[in-house]
């Protein structure tokens, strides 16, 4: 699909790994934080087809770099994508 590999956390995806970058799921709940981190989306092109972003936004490197703000931020990212199963 985006050509990188899924996370997963009790049967939900809730990260992406693409060209050796991590991105978190993201909803309406938790963008605020990779958006007030200057965070970017992930996007990508496939066949000529216009470019797609996805629900998934870049980890920031102080989140990568903080053990206890990283579990943290996994749980929100988790909820989001527990949060977009039941829509």
């Amino acid at each position: 699909m985006f050509g990188g590999y899924g996370i997963y956390k009790d049967g939900f995806i809730f990260a992406l790994i693409a060209d050796d970058e991590l991105y978190f799921k993201v909803d309406e709940l938790n963008i605020a934080g990779f958006e007030k981190a200057g965070s970017e989306p992930f996007t990508y092109e496939r066949g000529g087809h216009p470019r797609t972003e996805m629900p998934y936004w870049k980890v920031p490197a102080d989140v990568m770099e903080d053990r206890e703000l990283i579990v943290v931020w996994v749980d929100k990212s988790v909820a989001a994508s527990r949060r977009s199963k039941k829509r």
